[in-house]
């Protein structure tokens, strides 16, 4: 008989999880929830996407499970950048899993040719609870074309963050340090090992525009070691 090895044992407990959370929220609805941003550039986990963009997204959810088409397309008419990506996910109480699918080649790009234009990542994170408003999250790249070394082998690109919520008069915040344990996608030429891709502030408030309408807005300050670069990005959400 095969022994019933510890990898065994985390699916078990992953599989009985997700049953038990299922039975508990039976009754939950279905919802569907459609949003969008408005930024003045994108950047992404420390790295400079675009300039200007809009960034819809639509969200599916029943009891746990989760999946959301999130998109972004800038402002420039002659040559836009475009990204869609689907991500699939399930959270318990503070833990969450997802599985995503990148695709950002671009405007006149072949969606379709999945094997080379596409990035798989795998993310599992945890959240404290508002006690401790902490929370940490892995993502992990893996198989396909888009992601291997010349040499067929995988980089296994990996970010991991870490991020604290708290209040100041008013004013929602969250810190946050994003690390790149080793050589990956993320790494500006000439770098590699482990090295610090984000170091950020963000600052949300409800801007009162007329009694009944009030307008989110958000600005992030984001330093990035290994991009030896800074950026200030303004933002509203929809």
């Amino acid at each position: 008989m095969k022994r019933f090895r510890l990898k065994h044992w985390i699916v078990v407990i992953v599989v009985l999880c997700l049953f038990s959370d299922i039975k508990a929220n039976k009754n939950k609805s279905f919802e569907i929830n459609p949003a969008a941003d408005l930024v003045s550039s994108y950047v992404w986990r420390g790295i400079y996407q675009t300039g200007p963009a809009i960034q819809p997204s639509l969200t599916l959810s029943y009891a746990g499970f989760s999946l959301i088409a999130w998109g972004s397309t800038d402002f420039d008419f002659d040559s836009p950048g475009k990204e869609f990506d689907l991500s699939l996910g399930y959270s318990y109480k503070g833990l969450s899993f997802a599985v995503t699918d990148y695709w950002w080649s671009g405007e006149g790009a072949r969606y379709f040719d999945y094997k080379d234009s596409h990035y798989l990542e795998g993310s599992v994170g945890y959240y404290f609870g508002d006690k401790i408003p902490l929370s940490l999250t892995w993502n992990t790249m893996f198989g396909l074309n888009s992601d291997k070394k010349l040499n067929g082998d995988n980089y296994f690109s990996t970010y991991i963050e870490a991020g604290y919520d708290f209040c100041v008069k008013g004013v929602d915040l969250t810190a946050s340090i994003g690390v790149i344990p080793w050589t990956g996608l993320y790494h500006r030429a000439g770098t590699d090992g482990f090295d610090v891709s984000s170091i950020s502030l963000k600052a949300g408030k409800e801007i009162g525009i007329t009694d009944k309408f009030v307008l989110p807005l958000f600005v992030q300050c984001i330093f990035s070691p290994n991009q030896d670069n800074v950026y200030l990005v303004v933002g509203t959400s929809f």
